[in-house]
């Protein structure tokens, strides 16, 4: 398949969102003081990852809003150790302090910029496709100094529709201007990178990071463990 285009998803794609955000979570701990409300570190942490991964799943799946995510994501966690002054005020100030602190962190996913190099030499045109808020999502890319690598920054925020809708790949094709047919989505979430894209009629580049803790559930055009891996396809 000759591809022109490249749909490229960001968060543990491209960006090392779980890495950045650890580094973040820790500095909040110290920063709001929370080892007076916990033994552990972790046990705040490690909560806080438990809940943060089953709401994205909903929020990709449209059953909940963002605000709900924003301020759960930390609530839920929180009241572990605080009990009831963990409120939805407070929670929204932890959040606020962490996205700030998030989207300033620069960590790529080994080999992101050898590969966006060695992509963007060969000519194809690359796009983000995110379901990131659209403020975090260019300050991460700006962070990173990845931005200046991609044609278009697509988002769900924007686009109104999360991953993996049919309707945010509609978004994603009219706003780069690629074709379906020559397009191919490289991503790392099963569900909402590769499913999403294979329902929209699309070739698929799963990026599997960690095969020994997940196997793909369905057929796809390519699989790679490592970034650079992609240059011994495309």
């Amino acid at each position: 398949m000759n591809y022109k285009d490249l749909f490229i998803d960001f968060d543990d794609t491209i960006y090392d969102t779980h890495g950045n955000a650890d580094i973040a979570l820790h500095e909040l701990y110290l920063n709001f003081g929370l080892e007076r409300y916990f033994e552990e570190e972790k046990d705040f942490t490690e909560s806080y990852w438990k809940v943060n991964i089953l709401l994205w799943s909903q929020y990709a799946k449209g059953e909940i809003s963002r605000d709900h995510l924003i301020v759960e994501r930390f609530r839920q966690p929180l009241s572990i150790g605080m009990g009831e002054r963990a409120t939805k005020e407070y929670c929204l100030q932890v959040s606020d302090w962490f996205l700030d602190c998030c989207a300033d962190k620069s960590g790529v996913i080994d080999g992101a910029y050898e590969i966006l190099d060695y992509l963007k030499g060969k000519g194809y045109g690359l796009h983000i496709c995110s379901n990131g808020f659209h403020e975090v999502q260019y300050r991460k890319l700006k962070a990173s100094r990845t931005l200046d690598y991609f044609d278009t920054v697509i988002l769900s925020e924007d686009a109104g529709y999360n991953k993996p809708a049919p309707e945010f790949f509609d978004y994603a094709f009219k706003t780069s201007g690629a074709q379906k047919e020559t397009t191919l989505m490289i991503g790392d979430n099963f569900v909402t990178d590769i499913l999403g894209a294979k329902e929209a009629g699309m070739d698929v580049l799963f990026f599997n990071a960690h095969p020994d803790q997940f196997k793909a559930t369905e057929p796809v055009n390519f699989e790679v463990n490592h970034l650079r891996d992609i240059m011994n396809i495309l």
